[in-house]
């Protein structure tokens, strides 16, 4: 296999894994729910949060990338139904943040225990994975699209499926770098909204998120539909 090839497969599959789990995932969509949780937290130890979160996206997504159709095929559970479940997580979690009593209130007292619980050094190691990265930064949206992109990336040569994969990993962590840099500076690039711009922003975050999720649902139920009329 010519290294040239080899190249344009890495490049395809790059472009290929950021464009099918970026906009999924939408770092800057959950940017204001990470600067609502942390406003207690001194910056250093938001940037270390931050960088974990990055960190954690980047192994969730390129494991659900690499061995996500193994584990559904152990399991024998199919990309449609995969998308459906995600799809229903999501439009859930984008309902309750939609109509959330002062979601981002810095007075709430969800708000208030959240970030006395962030600031323990244990705990920060804990948040950074529940609920900062699954599901508020990476939901079953995200993954369910990291695990279709993978399951595109095989190939019957194994050069090029390697040479997919390393696109598809490399993916992976320019989006947890952008996770990583869009929640460290996150309160910089939020303040100019004030705490009302803050709230209306939030909402229509919700309500996009709302409708990726049902956009994955009904990928997943249109695919099974069709499968169903095929028989």
């Amino acid at each position: 296999m010519e290294i040239p090839a080899l190249a344009l497969a890495f490049g395809k599959s790059f472009l290929l894994a950021l464009a099918g789990v970026l906009p999924i995932l939408n770092p800057p969509a959950s940017a204001p729910v990470f600067v609502n949780l942390t406003r207690e937290l001194d910056p250093a130890r938001r940037r270390a949060l931050a960088t974990r979160i990055g960190r954690n996206v980047v192994l969730m997504l390129g494991s659900a990338m690499v061995i996500g159709t193994y584990v559904l095929d152990f399991f024998g559970v199919s990309i449609p139904i995969v998308r459906v479940a995600g799809g229903l997580i999501v439009a859930f979690t984008a309902w309750n943040m939609l109509y959330a009593p002062h979601a981002v209130s810095a007075d709430s007292a969800d708000n208030a225990e959240m970030a006395r619980k962030l600031v323990d050094d244990n705990h920060v190691r804990i948040q950074a994975f529940y609920p900062m990265t699954f599901p508020l930064t990476c939901g079953p949206g995200s993954i369910s699209a990291a695990i279709t992109v993978g399951a595109a990336l095989h190939s019957r040569q194994w050069p090029v499926t390697a040479a997919n994969f390393a696109g598809g990993l490399a993916a992976m962590v320019v989006i947890g770098l952008l996770v990583l840099l869009t929640y460290r500076y996150a309160g910089r690039l939020l303040r100019p909204l004030g705490e009302v711009g803050l709230v209306v922003f939030l909402r229509l975050t919700a309500f996009i998120l709302l409708c990726v999720g049902v956009q994955i649902f009904w990928d997943g139920a249109s695919e099974l539909l069709r499968g169903l009329n095929a028989r």
